[in-house]
């Protein structure tokens, strides 16, 4: 008797590797501009590459962008792509909207940075109050620097020192949140690179959707904030559990802790983010990314409560540096496309486009594993969706790092490019942005229909070269 093929995610490991390989060659040989501009011009570069993530892509080499324009890209091999990345939600509301674009072009001619607010830094505070609610704002370029500086308000007003996060959690860059759970105990994430310090004296990890753990930990009483996404995003997608969410809100008051909510990826939920459709009251708020329409900028705010507290805290500092900063935050071309993108793009209207488009896509891609008789499922939260190549749902971010599969996702990622569909390198994320068509979203479901059919075909296939 024949020893049975090895599965991975379902699919025969030889079939897997023969589809990846034929797709890597379709690529090579549909871009020789790219590849021939990269042999080039690249060498400047560390490893070839602007920013060391770009390495995984999973093509054997990158496509150069020409344009972009709505959700479409076009590259310098003349190949226009469906944009389902859109910069991993940093253009999710579509490749430069009109209202940010009129907005940079006016600023532009007005100046690019001056240390000083104008009229439109005083609309984008009243819009981002009436967008995300009652918080006190401050201005940052990224979320990860949003996120420090709203963990040293809370180890300021609480005297504490630790954070706690959720295993398999990604707030950015930031040192205080690269732990994870080894053997049950928090430890500095492996391959971090340069890293001396012992982060575990900051920060302890519990599972997401643990309430249990969560009490048990905040019991110590050193922890001075939980800072998670309502949803664990930046892994195979999880979602909370029923009660979760109001469950921190109630350990963390409790307890005497803060709670703070990042929205940087889940502010595709709708307008408002989670937070404001599903009605949290974290004390502290993050949202970075797509908030300025593209544009690097990222909010953070405290309730008036917290603000009242670091004032007192602040009353009783020493004079000196805050370690918080950043001499190009808060410049007048990031209030213009904030406020542009509060005001007119961030729309109602906006949202229900991309809800119904992510709804109709969700179902689509669900329809074809279905069909196929796939081991896998989809998960949405608002524009965001993703299909995760295991039986779902997923519970915690352990599970989600065992529900992710590298090579099958490498060979998937390839194969929709080759066929016209960009989605995220790093899981399987796809956003429906304000100006994503129906046709797009049905051309990434028949791509998605094809790649299965091959992957999960019942007899052997016949690969042609």
């Amino acid at each position: 008797m024949a020893k049975p093929a090895k599965l991975i995610a379902g699919i025969p490991q030889d079939r897997l590797t023969r589809f990846a390989e034929r797709e890597t060659r379709r690529f090579a040989q549909s871009r020789p501009k790219a590849a021939a501009a990269l042999a080039a011009g690249a060498g400047a570069f560390l490893n070839g590459v602007p920013m060391h993530w770009m390495t995984d892509w999973p093509m054997p080499h990158l496509p150069l962008v020409a344009k972009a324009s709505g959700a479409k890209l076009t590259d310098i091999d003349g190949y226009g792509i469906d944009d389902f990345c859109l910069g991993d939600t940093g253009s999710m509301f579509g490749h430069s909207p009109e209202p940010v674009a009129r907005a940079i072009r006016k600023q532009a001619k007005r100046g690019l940075t001056y240390m000083l607010p104008t009229e439109d830094a005083l609309e984008a505070g009243r819009l981002l109050s009436d967008t995300f609610g009652p918080f006190r704002w401050q201005i940052a370029t990224t979320a990860t620097d949003a996120n420090r500086f709203s963990l040293r308000v809370a180890r300021a007003v609480t005297g504490r020192p630790k954070v706690l996060v959720f295993n398999g959690c990604y707030h950015g860059t930031l040192d205080d949140t690269m732990v994870e759970l080894t053997k049950g105990k928090t430890a500095n994430r492996a391959g971090l690179v340069g890293q001396v310090h012992d982060l575990t004296l900051g920060a302890v990890v519990c599972e997401f959707n643990d309430l249990a753990a969560v009490e048990k930990t905040l019991a110590k009483g050193d922890v001075a904030a939980i800072l998670t996404e309502p949803v664990m995003t930046n892994c195979c997608m999880v979602l909370p559990d029923p009660g979760f969410l109001q469950g921190l809100r109630d350990a963390a008051t409790r307890h005497g802790a803060l709670l703070i909510i990042d929205e940087t990826h889940t502010i595709s939920t709708g307008r408002g983010g989670y937070t404001g459709v599903h009605g949290l009251t974290p004390d502290m708020f993050v949202v970075g990314k797509c908030v300025a329409g593209g544009m690097p900028t990222a909010v953070w705010g405290m309730t008036q409560a917290i603000a009242d507290r670091f004032a007192a805290y602040n009353a009783t500092r020493a004079p000196g540096h805050s370690g918080m900063g950043t001499t190009l935050s808060a410049n007048p071309m990031q209030f213009a496309c904030l406020r542009a993108t509060l005001e007119e793009v961030m729309t109602p209207a906006n949202y229900a486009h991309m809800e119904a488009g992510a709804a109709r896509l969700a179902t689509g891609l669900a329809a074809v594993i279905a069909r196929h008789g796939a081991p896998w499922h989809v998960v949405r939260v608002g524009a965001r969706v993703e299909f995760i190549c295991a039986p779902g749902p997923l519970k915690n971010g352990s599970a989600a790092h065992k529900a992710h599969q590298p090579q099958v996702e490498a060979a998937v990622h390839t194969a929709l490019l080759n066929r016209g569909c960009l989605i995220a390198p790093f899981h399987n994320m796809m956003l429906v942005s304000p100006a994503t068509k129906n046709r797009q979203i049905d051309r990434l479901i028949g791509a998605f229909d094809e790649i299965l059919t091959e992957l999960f075909a019942p007899t052997p296939d016949r690969d042609q070269e």
